[in-house]
């Protein structure tokens, strides 16, 4: 038989006589981790879009994008837009929140111009004829550094007519 290496107690290295309360230590951390990644399976962390509509009477305006986001993370945003009556002149206004520590990538398809309102971000989308849809998409991607609360709110005008407002508040996790 070979000899026990020095410093080596065979009862407490080997039987590990008293310190089997250790073990739980150990279970207790790898709880944590699968309890954190089912929550992450669930979606309690972000990324799974929904939607939100509003009617108003010579359009709608729907937003499908999440509301939850992680840093890294690339999404998109759909916009849409149901003309009831013709919608001469749409005007999208988005809110610092779309773009606050957000990169966007693009926009398809493209609006027929961009300008900026006491700092929101307006794209002119034109005509829309009563009874069409336009649709448009946004591709963003959060930066890592971003945490926190903003609010991410659309108002969709024609002209200067206001015609439909959603309140939209975004939640970024690190």
């Amino acid at each position: 038989m070979a000899d026990i290496p020095d410093r080596i107690v065979l009862k407490r290295h080997r039987d590990l006589d008293g310190l089997s309360h250790r073990i739980w230590y150990r279970r207790g951390v790898l709880a944590l981790l699968v309890a954190f990644l089912l929550l992450g399976l669930f979606n309690v962390f972000g990324q799974r879009p929904h939607g939100t509509t509003v009617e108003a009477g010579p359009a709608s305006l729907e937003l499908y994008a999440p509301t939850h986001l992680r840093g890294g993370l690339i999404y998109e945003a759909r916009f849409t837009i149901s003309a009831h009556r013709d919608v001469k002149n749409a005007i999208l206004q988005l809110s610092p929140g779309w773009n606050e520590s957000q990169t966007m990538n693009t926009i398809e398809p493209s609006p027929l111009g961009q300008a900026s309102r006491n700092g929101d971000l307006l794209l002119t989308l034109g005509h829309v004829p009563a009874g069409q849809k336009y649709r448009f998409f946004i591709q963003f991607q959060v930066n890592p550094t971003n945490v926190g609360r903003r609010n991410a709110d659309v108002t969709l005008y024609d002209g200067g007519t206001k015609l439909a407002h959603i309140h939209r508040r975004l939640t970024f996790y690190p």
